[in-house]
Order: structure tokens, then sequence, then C-alpha cells
């Protein structure tokens, strides 16, 4: 079980997101953007990685995934980001941030539509990795 930070902006996608996940069996704290988000971190602070994992898409008001996902891993390295988005070029965009000789994990990036099996598949792999 991962405790995931979950960002979406679209409210029925974020609500099936959360029960899907949640059925997979993991805690989810889901906001409906960015700067939310941003405070559900800052309210886990204490703990040396609050989260396993940042899951948000990227198109969001007031702070884009891709800010949220760049505030979220310089405070915490060590978290693991997985981008759920129909915006796929940004994202690979945003991978350039990230070289090869990085301590970060690369952020994973999920193409809209997907099948919730692929999602829970690939937050598995995800997480199992020690990059």
């Amino acid at each position: 079980m991962a405790n995931i930070l979950l960002a979406e902006d679209d409210e029925s996608m974020l609500n099936f997101l959360m029960i899907a996940l949640q059925r997979a069996g993991h805690s989810v704290v889901a906001r409906s953007n960015g700067a939310d988000a941003l405070s559900a971190l800052e309210e886990k602070e204490g703990s040396d990685t609050p989260f396993d994992l940042l899951l948000t898409d990227i198109v969001m008001p007031e702070i884009d995934g891709l800010e949220l996902a760049h505030k979220t891993t310089e405070k915490y390295p060590d978290m693991k980001v997985m981008f759920i988005t129909g915006f796929a070029a940004m994202a690979l965009e945003d991978h350039k941030r990230y070289d090869s000789n990085s301590t970060r994990t690369r952020p994973q990036i999920l193409s809209k539509p997907f099948h919730l099996n692929d999602l829970v598949e690939r937050i598995e792999d995800l997480l199992s990795t020690t990059e």
C-alpha cells in the first residue's frame, strides 16, 4: 500500500481515480488543483516523505502539474511522480529537467485515456523501483 497525493482538476476523474486507487489498496489524498495539493503536502510536513507518489494531471488552474512536481521534488527528492495527461508532449518536455546524473526518479507519464488496470500496474511498477 502506498500513500498517494492525487491532483486532478476534473472532479469526475478525480473521484474515479481516488476510488480505483483505494480499491487497489492505496491511501489517497485527493486535491482538485496544484495549490491545494501543495497545501496537503505542507500539512504532512515533518515526515521524511509524507507521500510515496505524486499522481498529477498536467493542465490545472493556479499551479499546473509540472510546477507542482517541480516544487514537490525540490522538497522531497525521493518522492516518485507520475503525470496523467492528455498532453503527453508537455510532459515529455519536462523529462529534460531530469538528467541521467540526477538522484531524482524520472517522472512517469500515462496518457489519457487509459484503463484503470494500466494505471494501477504502472503505479505498482514505479513504486517498486529503487532508481
